[in-house]
């Protein structure tokens, strides 16, 4: 787990780009392939296609498998999470990480947020009662109601009023810490890979804008990156 600063920024760390890396990729088929333009249409409804359906049109059928495990036991440790604690997910999907992290700190207050009612319906069933449907921009939460506030791999899906909105939101209801993860580019190859790849992403930063985003919200938490390398 790799941990930077940015000046007037919470820590940069990186717990999901291994993760990452282990699917590969065909860039230029993405694109070459039928009508990206369709299937990003059709992905952006965060439906079944989305999640279950045909991989041009997203995750290719989005199974539990483990994979979040070690994930949340860096997260864990890096926030020092106790039973009682309380944990948000925003954009939290089917749940699997929001699982884990119960697997890994038995006593953990957990709560999602997603706008796919797909998603949530096809939660983990051990955690599915914890989630509820709902808009990033606007968490049906009280302030400082949790310990924790994550988010991975979701504001970048937003435009920039509704990115601006979500991270105001996040530093309201969080009371000890935040960590966002967001899909950005470091050179012009990773940037024109994202571009190929991403199916519904409305906000393409490079590190840099990102964190003069964060700095100008102002957003105090944690944050990282995933690259399309």
């Amino acid at each position: 787990m790799s941990t930077l600063r940015a000046p007037g920024l919470g820590r940069r760390i990186d717990f999901t780009q291994k993760l990452h890396e282990k699917t590969s990729r065909d860039y230029v088929a993405r694109v070459a392939e039928g009508d990206k333009a369709a299937c990003a249409e059709v992905a952006s409804r965060f439906g079944a296609e989305y999640w279950d359906g045909d991989r041009r049109y997203g995750y290719g059928g989005y199974r539990y498998d483990g994979r979040w495990r070690p994930i949340a036991e860096r997260i864990a440790a890096a926030y020092e999470l106790r039973a009682g604690d309380r944990v948000l997910d925003v954009g939290c999907g089917k749940g699997f990480l929001l699982f884990e992290l119960t697997q890994v700190v038995p006593g953990i207050e957990i709560a999602g947020l997603d706008i796919s009612q797909y998603g949530l319906e096809n939660a983990k069933e051990e955690i599915r009662s914890h989630t509820r449907l709902g808009s990033a921009t606007a968490l049906p939460f009280e302030d400082g109601s949790f310990d924790l506030v994550i988010s991975l791999g979701t504001l970048h899906n937003l435009g920039v009023a509704g990115l601006w909105s979500s991270l105001r939101e996040i530093e309201r209801v969080r009371k000890r810490a935040a960590y966002v993860m967001v899909e950005s580019y470091r050179d012009e190859r990773e940037k024109v890979n994202l571009l190929n790849w991403q199916l519904t992403c409305r906000s393409f930063y490079s590190v840099e804008d990102w964190e003069w985003i964060f700095s100008q919200v102002p957003y105090g938490g944690d944050y990282g990156f995933i690259f399309f390398t």
